[in-house]
């Protein structure tokens, strides 16, 4: 697993399926209440996880991710359940993560927030520099909106989405102000009744 920011470290981007200018990445947040994965475990090396310590929890931000690849049989490689949406409940791994409810991409996506990096699925996600909301035809474009209003009362770092370009780093650094504006302007765009 590539080393991202301190204890954060990304396994090797996968190309998505049905977007394959597009890579997707599981992150291993190295912790001393136990190490948490946070996305798809499809896209992490058993060996490389064990490695960095193992994981006690993997947390998923939404339904798609535990369709992806093999999710399922990596997770009981490494012993633990995948939690999330359409999976086994979703408990907080410690005071540490902050679970944050941000449905509307899917009923059940959720966000983590940890030690400064925000982890927000494909709710918000970067293609060519830019973040980029995901609105589907099963998507609650209301609800969506009300999440993204809420992630953008976050005061964090680090962007740490699902998806990315591929090329493009793991994850994108930020400030407050910047990312306040970057997600004023997927409100925007989702508000005016795009997709993205």
């Amino acid at each position: 697993m590539d080393h991202v920011i301190r204890d954060l470290h990304a396994s090797a981007p996968v190309p998505l399926p049905f977007a394959p200018d597009h890579r997707v990445r599981a992150f291993l947040l190295r912790r001393d209440a136990g190490n948490v994965l946070v996305y798809s475990a499809a896209t992490v090396d058993a060996a490389a996880v064990g490695a960095l310590g193992g994981v006690s929890s993997i947390l998923l931000n939404h339904w798609h991710e535990a369709e992806f690849g093999e999710g399922e049989q990596v997770a009981a490689a490494l012993g633990v359940p995948l939690t999330g949406e359409r999976a086994a409940p979703l408990t907080p791994p410690g005071d540490d993560v902050e679970v944050i409810p941000i449905p509307g991409h899917t009923p059940g996506a959720t966000a983590f927030l940890w030690d400064g990096a925000l982890f927000t699925g494909d709710s918000v996600y970067v293609s060519g520099g830019e973040w980029i909301g995901a609105v589907l035809e099963s998507s609650d474009r209301a609800a969506y909106l009300d999440s993204l209003e809420r992630l953008r009362e976050l005061d964090f770092e680090l962007l740490v989405p699902w998806i990315a370009d591929a090329g493009a780093p793991a994850a994108t650094p930020t400030d407050r102000a910047d990312a306040r504006r970057r997600l004023a302007a997927v409100i925007e765009r989702v508000r005016r009744g795009e997709d993205r």
